[in-house]
């Protein structure tokens, strides 16, 4: 069950040749959660997020879009009206920021 997120931080890390043991410590975290983060079985906390593209030097809006989708897909996946459901949200998202604007 790998995510997008999971695998980009796994990509990020692997790029500047972090190890596990290098980059769990700093997220307060021991690496077989960390490991878990990155095979899609475990889930982020979101706080940890802009830590996280601290340390793999990376915008914090690109990994917190990865973990979104991650949560939307964690729940709809399993629902045959996911992607109408999505699309329903999309439009209700547009119609707050557009109210949100005024």
């Amino acid at each position: 069950m790998n995510s997008q997120f999971g695998e980009r931080i796994r990509e990020l890390r692997e790029k500047q040749n972090l190890y596990l043991r290098q980059v769990a410590p700093l997220l307060e975290m021991d690496t077989a959660q960390l490991s878990k983060i990155e095979k899609g079985l475990r889930q982020l906390k979101r706080e940890l997020i802009p830590i996280l593209a601290n340390i793999l030097k990376v915008e914090s809006e690109e990994l917190l879009t990865l973990w979104v989708a991650a949560q939307i897909i964690d729940v709809t996946s399993g629902e045959d009206v996911a992607l109408k459901a999505i699309q329903v949200a999309e439009k209700e998202i547009i119609n707050i920021r557009k109210k949100m604007e005024k």
